[in-house]
């Protein structure tokens, strides 16, 4: 399995290590506000959500503008989301990407990005996949602080922890 395969699969792992920890409280810790870099821990994944929407459409050829027109509504659309709701949705999303990742011959292939608030470059593949990684790995630190604030526990979910579940997995295939 190639590095960028990986690191995905870590991030999917990490969204719904943390999404089954949160099940796992109250339902209304999702919609609970508090004073950080979201009002609620339902609109950091709707974000998460949305932002990962857009870069699976700019993968597969959809202009960035165009791909950000048909997703941001998400984030208002998955307001109230349950934790449930987002581990499934996480779930479909993330086939599609390892869909996506199994038929890519070339993923150091560049392709014009024109990003609508940074310009134009050349970027490749690989690099949007990483990119959406760490933009999970900094958004689920986010909840982490969330969870932390609103008197609850978090839950590990750091790629080195994953080295260990994997290997764990492959061992009781």
């Amino acid at each position: 399995m190639n590095h960028h395969n990986q690191m995905f699969n870590y991030h999917s792992w990490a969204n719904q290590t943390l999404l089954n920890h949160i099940k796992e409280l109250p339902t209304a810790v999702m919609q609970e506000e508090v004073n950080t870099s979201f009002p609620t821990i339902a609109q950091a994944f709707g974000h998460i959500y949305a932002v990962e929407s857009v870069w699976y459409r700019v993968l597969n050829g959809v202009q960035m503008q165009e791909a950000l027109e048909i997703c941001m509504s998400l984030e208002k659309e998955t307001l109230l989301h349950s934790a449930d709701q987002f581990a499934n949705d996480f779930a479909q999303l993330a086939a599609k990407y390892k869909e996506w990742l199994r038929g890519q011959d070339d993923l150091d292939r560049t392709i014009l990005l024109e990003n609508p608030y940074a310009g134009t470059r050349e970027t490749r593949l690989s690099e949007i996949v990483l990119h959406v990684v760490n933009h999970g790995t900094y958004h689920r630190g986010n909840v982490s602080t969330m969870l932390r604030q609103l008197g609850h526990a978090s839950t590990m979910n750091d790629y080195s922890l994953f080295w260990y579940q994997e290997a764990r997995d492959s061992i009781n295939l």
